[in-house]
């Protein structure tokens, strides 16, 4: 990576500037997408990049998932790196079967000699008042893709760091953008070293309750491990950054240190990232665990309607009342319901 000025940016910021220094390092980057080259993004991720370095660089496409991950696919199997932005999580479904049908299994299916290096931008999740189809929260469906590397920033930093990586990294990546966070400032220096593509990093340090979260759920987390803090608990926070792989080393060394675990996230708990991640502290921390693992979600529904979104994601009460159901001794079992 380039060594330049650290600076404060948005995330948005930071994911702009990261697209143009891999665009200006290596000419077989491309960036494409719905709305992506004049109008520089509906976010304006990519404002700027298509005035900069030409239209055969930066370009709009057809409204056309299926048809945009297909090209970049044919594009990668010819040496291209393309950066494609579907752009909204619930647009990207019609791409769904070229993503897990070819893009996720032709390195697999031709013994490794076909890379495809191709990154998926999906603005993703809630918070931002969408209506219909311009909020989900669909990560589960690509982490239970093998083939495919998920990835989210929660951080202007690893918003930089992260996609860096992701267009540098031989196999396809799905790169998760909280759309709620985009425009929270933070500072970035691409000179900096990072922990990896695939490790998860400690963000706040505590001994009693371990808490697990990422991208746009995690400042929310980190909200609830203050507001613990004046309770009389310590929490750790974990931000997990990749979500395939599962850096399970890092989570379960605080695991095993506080003995207690939420996993926080704004997608519906039934067969939400959660229950994998319980599923594995559970049976490699079970003789650690003072108490189950338990999950602060999204409730089991179609994501609401703007004026009811507050209500479904998880917010500092919903967490710090799962802290709460936690054994802290032998006299408190756990009360029933959702945490």
């Amino acid at each position: 990576m380039t060594a330049t000025l650290d600076t404060t940016v948005s995330l948005a910021g930071a994911l702009n500037r990261a697209l143009g220094d891999a665009l200006a390092e290596d000419e077989r980057v491309l960036v494409f997408g719905e709305d992506v080259g004049t109008l520089g993004g509906v976010f304006r991720v990519t404002d700027g990049l298509a005035s900069r370095f030409g239209d055969s660089r930066v370009f709009d496409s057809p409204l056309a998932e299926s048809g945009i991950v297909g090209t970049a696919i044919g594009m990668a199997m010819n040496g291209l790196r393309p950066v494609v932005e579907m752009q909204f999580d619930a647009f990207a479904y019609p791409a769904f079967e070229q993503i897990t049908s070819h893009l996720a299994k032709l390195r697999n299916r031709t013994k490794g000699r076909v890379e495809l290096p191709v990154v998926i931008r999906v603005p993703y999740g809630g918070g931002i008042g969408g209506v219909e189809h311009h909020c989900d929260s669909s990560e589960v469906y690509y982490t239970h893709t093998a083939g495919l590397r998920v990835v989210t920033p929660a951080t202007p930093g690893d918003a930089y760091s992260l996609l860096r990586e992701a267009i540098d990294c031989p196999d396809p990546v799905i790169f998760l953008e909280p759309k709620r966070r985009y425009w929270e400032k933070g500072s970035i220096d691409p000179a900096l070293s990072s922990p990896g593509l695939d490790r998860a990093v400690v963000r706040r340090e505590g001994s009693d309750v371990t808490l697990i979260s990422y991208g746009g759920a995690l400042d929310t987390t980190l909200e609830a491990a203050e507001a613990a803090e004046e309770e009389g608990y310590h929490a750790e926070v974990i931000d997990l950054r990749s979500l395939a792989p599962f850096d399970l080393a890092t989570v379960a060394a605080s695991v095993q240190r506080t003995g207690r675990a939420v996993v926080v996230h704004e997608a519906s708990r039934f067969c939400g990232y959660g229950a994998e991640v319980a599923a594995q502290l559970s049976e490699t921390c079970f003789h650690y665990l003072e108490a189950p693992v338990l999950r602060v979600g999204g409730f089991d529904i179609p994501y609401p309607a703007p004026n009811l979104e507050r209500h479904h994601l998880p917010d500092v009460d919903r967490i710090l009342d799962a802290i709460d159901r936690l054994q802290w001794d032998d006299s408190a079992p756990l009360r029933d319901g959702e945490a």
